[in-house]
């Protein structure tokens, strides 16, 4: 890195690290003060300004603090408290935000349930966390109803919106609660130890985990995002992420209102609307994840392009091919990357627009953030300890998985691992004995590299890397080569077993654009160009869509599962002739030739 470049980085880290330690270091020194002390008296600060707002509603802060108490009437009411959870199912609005807020009031925990899930993996859900309560979104109502007709003991229903048949109507019997604070002697005694909600995993390698949000990582949440955004009340935030999830439903949101921001809240993502939204809106802010950016960036170019007046995007997967064209076309003056698991202990933070990066942690602040890059075996799929039984540290520019160091010290909150609803489910994220007897460290499952400068690039996560021909294959970024060629809308890539084959070859399943022809002939020679020959797909598969999770992750275990055997798969499908040196359709004859010995990969 240039000395300019360095000394440009050094001061953007500093000022940036500086305003997040200063918001969130009172936190664990005033471990009694919780976000039920901290938002009333930001909406009385903000009384008459506007807080949140959708196309048919607008709370201003007076508004929203009078919702949320009067869900912790109700709550009370119920006769919930410390030790108790609500499951909440419900589409992205305003009384989103209001319900588990007002819960945490009594001291009662709300798990958040990811709206897209159904059948076995919606009764998972709901029992993992033992509900007592569920409010339900009327058009989530039958999801429901099916999934807890499988459980042991089904949680008292509350619906919110209009709905067939009899039942509990939550959003009716708010409106006749009081909007005053709670008496003081039904506030529960609580601290930054306490439970508040409970924030699911995606699930795109099995079932959902619940995770354990206490009050301690709500506030950071709140405080630490504000730091990173620099929010103050002239912001205006676009939120049409998943609020189960913590980035729609938590650091989009609370960032935001707790410096007198407000906040648009839209029902799901549209790259049709996106655009027109944040301009009629005025939104200075908006968060991304995954693939939306993506999204936007294939859609046709037009003048509302540049027509806006956002001055800085957070989120995280932002994709090194997406990064600077994405950047260039829309006018996004500051990008603020970050890596964090919802419930792990690894933070990053890009605080210079460092294109592709994920973060850096400067040699002044390792001891404050203490993560390692260790050594992987991908075939084993854990960590590669030395002669002495310990782990080993990645060189520069070498790939393993990102730690985190467990500490149990209340002067240290950010280095705790609160864990997972399930214990089992807890301790297979914990790495013991890492470079010392007794240590413990947070597993992230994700594989990354570190470069001499300190920037941290995400590599892919573990079980998506594969082996072939004796060399690891990100799958990552063999996507993000597949996903620049014209023609090509969006692209997963994942390793495949293939009888007779060592190891996974790997298979693209592709999206194509139906305006754009698909020339194989000129989708290899790229291949051959950009990519070693052990990282090029052996398989194509054409898809009309990919399988995404609401928060735009993409799910391959069913890809993986079903291989690249013609006699299973509906979808058009090629192979990489080994002789031939192109792409040639797949049928069951070849496919036959290629496990029976006759074609070797």
């Amino acid at each position: 890195m240039a000395l300019l470049e360095r000394l440009a980085s050094e001061f953007a880290y500093l000022k940036g690290s500086l305003r997040i330690l200063r918001r969130t270091s009172p936190i664990a020194r005033n471990p009694r003060v919780t976000i039920n002390d901290v938002l009333p008296e930001v909406c009385a600060r903000f009384a008459d300004r506007t807080a949140l707002l959708t196309e048919g509603q607008t709370l201003t802060f007076a508004d929203f603090d009078a919702r949320v108490n009067k869900v912790a009437h109700w709550a009370r009411s119920r006769g919930l408290g410390k030790g108790d959870v609500v499951a909440l199912l419900m589409g992205n609005r305003p009384d989103y935000l209001c319900v588990w807020l007002g819960i945490a009031r009594v001291g009662a925990a709300t798990a958040l349930i990811n709206t897209n899930l159904t059948g076995a993996a919606l009764t998972h859900s709901i029992a993992i966390v033992k509900a007592k309560i569920a409010i339900v979104g009327s058009e989530h109502l039958r999801a429901f109803q099916v999934a807890s007709a499988a459980l042991p003991e089904t949680p008292d229903l509350w619906v919110h919106g209009a709905a067939e048949g009899a039942h509990q109507r939550f959003d009716t019997a708010l409106d006749a609660l009081p909007g005053g604070p709670l008496p003081a002697e039904a506030r529960p005694a609580l601290t930054i130890e306490d439970r508040c909600v409970f924030i699911y995993t995606s699930g795109t390698t099995g079932l959902p985990k619940a995770a354990n949000i206490n009050h301690y990582r709500i506030m950071a949440m709140a405080r630490g995002f504000s730091a990173l955004m620099n929010t103050g009340p002239d912001d205006r935030m676009y939120d049409c992420l998943p609020m189960y999830h913590s980035n729609g439903g938590t650091l989009a949101t609370l960032g935001t209102l707790i410096e007198g921001g407000s906040v648009v809240i839209r029902e799901r993502f549209s790259a049709r609307d996106f655009w027109p939204d944040i301009i009629r809106h005025q939104c200075t802010l908006f968060f991304y994840i995954g693939e939306l950016c993506r999204y936007l960036l294939n859609a046709p170019p037009g003048p509302q392009d540049r027509a806006h007046k956002i001055r800085l995007i957070c989120g995280n997967g932002l994709r090194p091919d997406v990064w600077t064209p994405f950047v260039s076309r829309f006018g996004i003056p500051q990008v603020r990357e970050f890596y964090a698991a919802t419930e792990g202990n690894v933070v990053l933070f890009n605080l210079d627009s460092r294109p592709g990066s994920v973060g850096r942690i400067p040699k002044w602040a390792e001891k404050r953030f203490v993560v390692k890059i260790v050594r992987f075996d991908v075939e084993r799929g854990e960590p590669i300890r030395g002669p002495d039984g310990f782990c080993q540290p990645c060189a520069p520019d070498e790939v393993g998985e990102i730690l985190g160091q467990i500490i149990n010290d209340p002067a240290k909150p950010a280095n705790r691992f609160e864990g997972y609803a399930d214990r089992a489910a807890t301790e297979t994220k914990i790495l013991r004995d890492v470079f010392e007897k007794g240590d413990a460290w947070f597993r992230s499952g994700d594989l990354m590299r570190r470069d001499a400068d300190g920037y941290f690039f995400f590599v892919d996560r573990i079980g998506d890397t594969f082996r072939w021909k004796g060399e690891n294959v990100a799958t990552s970024e063999v996507s993000e080569t597949i996903s620049v060629i014209p023609g090509i809308a969006e692209c997963t890539v994942y390793g495949v077993k293939v009888p007779g084959c060592e190891g996974r070859a790997g298979m693209a399943a592709l999206v194509l654009d139906p305006s754009v022809d698909f020339d194989t002939v000129a989708f290899h020679a790229y291949l051959a160009t950009h990519l070693p020959d052990y990282a090029r797909p052996v398989f194509l598969r054409i898809r009309p869509a990919l399988d995404v999770t609401g928060t735009f992750k993409q799910r391959k275990v069913d890809l993986v599962k079903e291989g690249a055997d013609p006699a299973g798969i509906a979808d058009p499908l090629f192979v990489l002739h080994p002789k031939e040196k192109r792409f040639i359709r797949l049928d069951a004859e070849l496919y036959a030739a290629i496990t029976g010995g006759q074609i070797r990969l």
